[in-house]
């Protein structure tokens, strides 16, 4: 496989190398405004004369500029144009055999009436770009979806059985909510994003190798959540509310409400759902010759807040000062139903548990971002600072009635009754300072400093009851404290050539970190620094065809919540244990992407992770108990390719098709013994919309993944088919959207754990097939005119709450 992989990159190299010292003529230009400051994503056109035709289309980069090469001898002249602005054409020139530099055009700024234009382009639903894959999700139908259904229909996304996010075969990615880290991983994280509607998303941004200026942590890169917020002046908004039903109901309702004016633009954003669903989980275990089959139901039923506000002053032309609270609860009320019935060795029933757990569950996460931005410059030079505090908090109630049966079902002995009161806390402060700087048109550097400091609290109380009441159980009671500060410190430099850009950096980060637990008298006291280089090059072959290739070394450290050695029992048979001896795991990851005319033809990527993180689970084979324990495997290997985009079948039917393949493999002693599980596996994901007379469209999304590989577990292979129709009325303004999620009810995640004295099969279900009914409508000014240019303030902070 890697003699293939150079082979692949040799071939690209040497026809890059052919191709640039190819003999070809370019035109040049910038587009600015009439201050002379550079407008980026201007649209240029390249038209031919006398017939007007035009030739090649593209955007101007962040310095206005744009070229076309492989220009055919001729007259022509170049036509600019931008939202928010007038637009402008250049005089007439002729190419002949020497390059063209076309003078500056410039665009006069106004205010127009969007019901006035006529919009003749629609935004792709994926848009490649150099570093990132964007996802517009407004061009999606999202009727009923939440905001991890909407992540995981994204390229290269899977969720495990877990519901936690995989993104092109790896583990470890860090959410970002508008730039921001959303603090939280594993359970916590999938509880927002399933709070959250899908419909108040507007972009996903997928960043396999994010640069220098972000956090090393995160060994499968970023995803940037972008939600809906209007910038238009004067005050709008939208609202949306919905329902939908599998076999329980749900319903949601949301506003998003900004007022743009003068030196102030503000918003407010509110989403408000309930939630009642379920989870079935089947575990078949075969222990030495007898047969334990366990079958756990979960029945929750939530009902969640969601909260964003925030303003920006914009001082005068250079200073900005901006602020940001934003937050979630969630509480909810859970029942447990879980049941084992156990087998010999000639499939005779000898006995049984059942076990009934209602929980009253309630998570919370508040936060807020002040942030400074100063234009040094007008080469685009800017000095950022951001001051962000987190808290985040969940309590839980829940009891326990454990029931023992025999071959009959009759009762052994008295149930055993348990109770816990529980609570977590985990607060962050976080500091940093970003300085750009422009030497030139064609040279950048980026700089920056970032401190943070984390503690994170972990109560659990359990009492059992007795003939004397309830009694506190020592054995199940456990205070964990862990305190951490992070010191990071980085500096890249960008240079551009006429067809070549090249970024590298180079991060320093110091942890700090120490803990205790009362239950097992475990200190944990780490003090490391690593330094952490990126690298990326951009390719420009011609005005068509791009090749990008990127470097970065990462980090991915073991979250606050598995360094607790206490043991957790869902179940009286099912445990989850925390390591304290884990250590961070590094991963050193290359990407390669070909794309022509902005389809990509192939991406490969390739990752390395020494001591990565997965759960391992010890089974006792005498008492039948299974204990599930994050460890650090030796080595996990990841290899992906896939091509595909979107494009126009008719003028009628959009196809975005993504076909990928990928290899993983897990080499590591497990348990002491030698563990080496690998696979090929490919996977096929078709989004279609096929657009009607009078606003009427219709969807059909599918997918197919084969089985694979993950950590210790060997998956099967799964499916899905989701329908929909939507309709736009109220000359555009109002949506009512239907939507058939998982049509033949077989999205479920299917595992085999077989290693040392392991052998289980391992089920999950959920509620995926649901029919939804959601409606949406924006209202007020529909003026537009374009803001200051700056750039929001970005916390990169620590997105460990609660990772598994």
């Amino acid at each position: 496989m890697n003699r293939l992989l150079k082979t692949i990159l040799i071939f690209f190299f040497l026809f890059s190398i052919k191709t640039v010292f190819a003999q070809n003529i370019k035109i040049s230009g910038t587009v600015t405004n009439k201050n002379n400051q550079a407008l980026d994503y201007a649209s240029v056109a390249l038209i031919h004369l006398p017939d007007s035709a035009s030739v090649a289309l593209q955007a101007s980069n962040q310095q206005g500029l744009y070229e076309f090469s492989n220009v055919k001898s001729g007259r022509y002249l170049i036509k600019a144009l931008m939202m928010g602005y007038g637009k402008n054409q250049s005089a007439p020139f002729e190419v002949k055999d020497i390059a063209v530099k076309v003078p500056s055009i410039t665009l006069a700024e106004h205010t127009q009436n969007l019901k006035d234009v006529n919009i003749i382009s629609k935004m792709p639903v994926i848009d490649q770009k150099a570093d990132r894959v964007i996802v517009n999700v407004e061009q999606m139908n999202t009727a009923g979806d939440n905001a991890l259904e909407v992540i995981s229909r994204s390229p290269g996304v899977k969720l495990d059985k877990d519901d936690h996010i995989v993104l092109k075969g790896k583990k470890g990615i860090n959410v970002m909510i508008d730039g921001k880290m959303s603090y939280m991983t594993g359970l916590e994280l999938t509880t927002y994003l399933k709070s959250l509607p899908g419909s108040v998303l507007s972009k996903i941004e997928l960043i396999s190798n994010p640069p220098s200026s972000f956090d090393a942590a995160g060994t499968a890169g970023i995803i940037n959540i972008k939600l809906k917020r209007n910038k238009m002046q004067g005050f709008n908004g939208n609202m949306n509310t919905g329902g939908g039903y599998g076999r329980y109901e749900k319903v949601y309702a949301g506003t998003n409400l900004n007022y743009n004016i003068g030196k102030v633009s503000t918003y407010l954003r509110l989403d408000a759902g309930h939630y009642n669903s379920y989870n079935r989980l089947t575990l078949n275990r075969t222990i030495e010759e007898e047969q334990y089959n366990q079958l756990n139901f979960w029945h929750p039923v939530t009902n969640s807040l969601n909260y964003s506000t925030g303003a920006d002053y914009f001082i005068d032309d250079k200073n900005t000062l901006g602020i940001m609270v934003k937050g979630y609860t969630a509480p909810e009320e859970t029942k447990v139903n879980s049941n084992s019935i156990n087998y010999n060795a000639a499939g005779a029933k000898i006995g049984g548990t059942s076990m009934f757990n209602p929980q009253s569950n309630t998570e919370k996460n508040h936060a807020i971002n002040l942030n400074y931005r100063l234009k040094t410059d007008t080469l685009g030079g800017e000095l950022g600072f951001d001051a962000d505090y987190v808290r985040y908090d969940n309590s839980r109630n829940e009891t326990f009635t454990n029931n023992y049966l025999d071959a009959n079902d009759q009762l052994i002995g008295t149930p055993i009754d348990l109770r816990n009161n529980g609570m977590g806390k985990v607060s962050i402060y976080s500091i940093k300072a970003d300085y750009t700087m422009n030497f030139n048109k064609t040279l950048k550097m980026e700089t920056g400093w970032k401190s943070s400091w984390v503690k994170s609290l972990s109560d659990v109380r359990f009492d059992s009851l007795k003939t004397a009441g309830w009694i506190t159980d020592p054995g199940r009671t456990n205070l964990f404290l862990y305190n951490e500060n992070i010191n990071a410190g980085y500096l890249s430099l960008d240079q551009s050539f006429k067809n070549l850009q090249i970024k590298a950096g180079l991060r320093a980060e110091q942890t700090l970190g120490n803990g205790s637990s009362s239950g097992t008298n475990t200190l944990i006291d780490r003090k490391y620094w690593k330094l952490f280089p990126t690298l990326f090059i951009s390719l420009k072959l011609d005005s068509n065809n791009l090749i990008t290739a990127a470097y970065r070394k990462s980090i991915n450290r073991p979250s606050y919540s598995s360094l607790n050695p206490f043991t957790f029992y869902s179940d009286p048979y099912t445990a989850l244990q925390g390591n304290p001896f884990l250590q961070p795991s590094y991963a050193n990851s290359f990407e390669f992407n070909y794309s022509f005319k902005n389809f990509r033809i192939l991406t490969l990527s390739y990752s390395v992770n020494n001591g990565s993180i997965w759960e391992v689970v010890y089974q006792n084979d005498a008492t039948k108990e299974s204990i599930s324990r994050p460890e650090n495997l030796n080595r996990t290997t990841n290899f992906y390719m896939a091509t595909g985009s979107p494009f126009d079948v008719t003028k009628w039917w959009n196809n975005s098709t993504e076909v990928s393949a990928g290899f993983n493999r897990t080499e590591s002693a497990v348990q002491g013994n030698g563990y080496d599980a690998f696979s090929w596996n490919w996977s096929i994901m078709s989004d279609n919309t096929i657009t009607l007379p009078k606003n009427y469209s219709l969807s059909a999304y599918a997918f197919y993944d084969s089985p694979s590989v993950s950590g210790l577990f060997r998956s099967l292979g799964s499916y899905q088919l989701n329908i929909g129709a939507k309709k736009l009325f109220w000359n555009k303004n109002a949506t009512l959207a239907l939507k058939v999620n998982d049509v033949f009810n077989t999205s479920k995640f299917r595992a085999n754990l077989e290693y040392n004295n392991i052998k289980t099969y391992w089920q999950n279900e959920w509620e995926s097939r649901r029919i939804n009914l959601s409606f949406t409508y924006k209202f007020g000014n529909m003026k537009i005119k374009t803001a200051r240019k700056r750039q929001t303030g970005t916390s990169d902070e620590e997105n460990r709450v609660g990772k598994n």
